[in-house]
């Protein structure tokens, strides 16, 4: 566990389950797209072969600029290990860090008293983010109730203030149960 190594192709992992009315020539182009793609050519650190490593992963990439209440600004560097494999940040990534900074910002308002159920999360995707850019995540509060808070989310390329991503996260209030 403590050297870096190639994760192994369909044929080679043992957990994988493939059909027996694909031909050899299926499987094989199969395998040779998802390592066109660069999925059997990942090499993870020690540290990120744990539970919930990815969260230690996408937070290195974010940092935070401003909080206030009702709004925070974050930092997003686009780099290598969030990107996908055309050169800008993978979707996942910006879903990752639209919930982060969405719950961020939902706590600045909502009080601990309550938990935050996820109830609701759209993205559009609207330009790509390239490698080494920086992205500025500004979130803020549309909506906050008794029940619900809704965020809005915006990603600019800081450079230019291009819009790359919009997204808008609804979260439900769930009391806290007393012990």
């Amino acid at each position: 566990m403590g050297e870096n190594r190639s994760a192994p192709t369909l044929t080679e992992n043992k957990n994988t389950v493939i059909s027996k009315k694909l031909s050899a020539e299926s499987i094989s182009k199969v395998n040779g797209f998802l390592k066109s793609m660069g999925l059997f050519n990942l090499n993870f650190p020690p540290q990120y072969e744990t539970k919930d490593s990815f969260s230690e992963l996408s937070r290195s990439f974010l940092k935070v600029q401003h909080i206030h209440r009702g709004k925070i600004s974050c930092i997003v560097s686009v780099k290598p290990p969030i990107m996908n494999a055309y050169g800008s940040l993978h979707g996942g990534a910006v879903g990752d860090v639209a919930v982060r900074v969405a719950t961020a910002c939902a706590r600045t308002i909502v009080g601990k008293d309550k938990e935050l159920f996820l109830g609701e999360l759209s993205i559009s995707y609207l330009s790509s983010a390239p490698q080494n850019a920086a992205v500025i995540v500004n979130a803020s509060i549309v909506r906050s109730g008794r029940n619900l808070t809704v965020v809005a989310l915006d990603f600019r390329l800081k450079d230019s203030e291009k819009l790359c991503y919009i997204s808008h996260a609804t979260f439900y209030h769930v009391p806290v149960a007393s012990l």
